[in-house]
């Protein structure tokens, strides 16, 4: 049996690494097609596989080894549940922009709650420093605090510039991170400093929208050393939530969480129950009332019926 890593994939064919390091291509069994995985990729960059050569010489993906976590998001294919942006990830790394393009505080909760149900550390890493104004500024003093407040560590950096640049390096050393953001937040220009040999391809942010041109397509993982690699991820314009039920959503919420046992009711939603101590300290104004909007309108004002149960089954 021969082992590897998914690299990249781009449809029918997938770069897996191998333990000799070499990269090889490779397709995939037709069984992992069949097999009702709900979902528009049998395959994810990070999972671990085994492989066989077939008559021809071919590099056929046999098995996939079990998957330590994931992350996923609602495909925009209709037809299909949920897209598996990457698997086996250490770390993922949040690039968020307070401005060129502002990243709404509703994608970052979404992200946020999906890290936290698949048991991923996360860092908010902001970007684009270098570009703010006084009001911008202000406005990274308050995301800060809200999501320093809410237990993620936050680390300010310019990807142009490389303000912040080696706390960055040092943080994602010996391990494999996701690198996930908006389109224009800057994940090309990141990994382009990190490792400057890769040349990866960049955009300029568009005049009209004030939003970023794609310019990734795919995820693809890239070696920083011989213990470091990046997964690079196509830029996001939404996260739909999937794979849990959202009575649930509240125990990814760290700020939530923590006070749950003070509220009268063990299974309380948060909502407009009594003796809720999340009421009590959001009336107090200790908790973010941004980030219990985003809490309300997952709940209950998800217009994307974002929550999926039983993905797999």
């Amino acid at each position: 049996m021969i082992n590897g890593v998914v690299y990249r994939s781009t449809g029918s064919w997938y770069d897996v690494k191998l333990e000799d390091g070499t990269l090889i291509k490779s397709r995939i069994k037709g069984k992992f097609r069949t097999k009702g995985l709900r979902t528009t990729n049998p395959l994810a960059v990070g999972d671990y596989v085994h492989l066989i050569k077939n008559d021809i010489g071919e590099y056929i993906v046999d098995e996939i080894q079990e998957r330590k976590n994931y992350i996923i998001r609602k495909s925009v294919n209709l037809s299909k549940e949920a897209h598996i942006i990457a698997s086996n990830i250490d770390l993922a790394v949040l690039l968020v922009t307070i401005s060129n393009p502002a990243t709404a505080t509703g994608f970052i909760d979404r992200f946020t709650v999906t890290a936290e149900a698949y048991h991923i550390p996360l860092h908010i890493v902001f970007n684009k420093i270098d570009l703010y104004d006084d009001r911008d500024k202000k406005t990274l003093h308050e995301w800060e605090s809200t999501y320093s407040k809410a237990n993620y560590n936050n680390l300010c950096i310019s990807a142009k510039t490389g303000e912040g640049l080696n706390k960055l390096s040092a943080l994602i050393a010996d391990k494999t991170t996701l690198i996930a953001g908006n389109s224009g937040a800057g994940k090309s220009t990141l990994i382009n400093q990190i490792i400057p040999n890769l040349a990866l391809k960049t955009g300029n942010i568009s005049t009209t929208h004030m939003t970023g041109k794609h310019t990734t397509t795919f995820a693809e993982m890239f070696d920083v050393n011989e213990s470091t690699r990046i997964i690079d991820t196509p830029g996001i314009k939404g996260f739909g939530l999937v794979d849990f039920k959202k009575e649930e959503l509240g125990m990814y919420f760290p700020e939530m969480m923590a006070l749950l046992d003070q509220c009268k009711f063990h299974n309380c939603k948060h909502i407009n129950e009594p003796g809720c101590e999340v009421l009590n300290q959001l009336k107090q104004g200790n908790l973010s009332i941004s980030r219990y909007q985003s809490y309300l309108s997952m709940y209950q004002d998800d217009p994307e019926n974002n929550y999926r149960q039983n993905m797999y089954s």
